[in-house]
């Protein structure tokens, strides 16, 4: 049996997080633990009700972290909306070999978990424009962007992305989760002879999906979380969210407020959010979680609609 990409290479329990946490930080020594969530790279718990700490599951995500505990405390400072903010830094040592971190929590839950239909996202989908154009001023990767990676994942090549696509669309036509769409083939197969948008890079998010968006109960933006790709890079990387999370006046909204998109950004970004999609999509349908499912299958077709 193939071993899922997402498998945890270390994980960290509830028991253990607090005794790491208790050892380091005697301030929180004793504070109950609890499962927040879990993902690709990180298990996340929370701490003393207030405290969100990150441990990373995978070698590949310690660079992540790394970047995390850098940059965050810079945008935090410049951004409209919150930003997790490393408080708490968790040296690697012999009961750990990597680095973990803890911020004040972001109170807020996933789009993906919310599903707003599409019409009750326009007030949503304007102030995630509004923060995407401050993260992506130039002005902010000559003040933030010293020592970041230059798109490292290749998420701003249309033709890497789309060969990646592939495989994950056939898996989920196999389960019989989606049904091919000749709109999705021809997307595709146009990607393929792509090139990478133009420009100079920008601070990007580097992952911003409908999981690392946060929402308050009446529907508002509350947060942006996840950074552990965050690097420098086309905008495109970050404006998939434009087209797999929103569609219509939602989408009319978050461009009016970010501002014009060359077309050579607006396929790229295409293409990583059907790209994103699907991955979500196969993930979600893998580890159970239906409300992801049906989020990323209808990002889907907002990618290409």
């Amino acid at each position: 049996m193939t071993t899922p990409e997402w498998a945890p290479e270390r994980e960290v329990t509830a028991g253990l997080a607090g005794a790491l946490i208790g050892r380091r930080f005697p301030e929180l020594r004793g504070a109950p633990v609890e499962g927040l969530a879990a993902g690709w790279d990180n298990t996340v718990f929370l701490v003393g009700g207030d405290w969100v700490f990150r441990f990373p599951r995978r070698q590949m995500a310690i660079a992540g972290v790394e970047r995390e505990i850098a940059v965050l405390p810079v945008l935090a400072r410049r951004l409209p909306l919150p930003v997790p903010v490393p408080r708490f830094v968790g040296e690697p040592s012999d009961d750990f070999p990597w680095p973990f971190w803890g911020g004040r929590r972001i109170p807020g839950r996933e789009l993906a978990d919310v599903r707003p239909p599409d019409e009750r996202r326009v007030v949503l989908a304007a102030e995630t424009g509004a923060f995407l154009r401050t993260l992506h001023d130039p002005a902010l990767a000559r003040e933030a962007g010293e020592g970041l990676p230059l798109d490292p994942m290749g998420r701003a090549d249309p033709a890497e992305r789309a060969s990646r696509t592939y495989d994950r669309l056939d898996a989920l036509a196999a389960r019989g989760l989606w049904k091919r769409d000749p709109a999705v083939g021809e997307f595709l197969a146009a990607a393929e002879s792509w090139g990478a948008p133009g420009g100079d890079p920008v601070v990007v998010h580097g992952d911003l999906h409908v999981r690392h968006l946060l929402l308050t109960p009446d529907g508002h933006a509350a947060g942006v979380i996840d950074w552990g790709d965050v690097c420098l890079a086309a905008p495109a990387v970050d404006l998939s969210l434009a087209y797999a999370g929103f569609a219509g006046a939602a989408r009319e909204a978050l461009l009016a407020e970010y501002g014009p998109v060359p077309v050579d950004q607006e396929a790229a970004a295409r293409t990583l959010a059907l790209n994103l999609a699907a991955t979500l999509a196969e993930y979600a349908a893998s580890t159970g979680r239906e409300a992801l499912l049906a989020e990323a299958l209808a990002g889907i077709g907002r990618a290409v609609g």
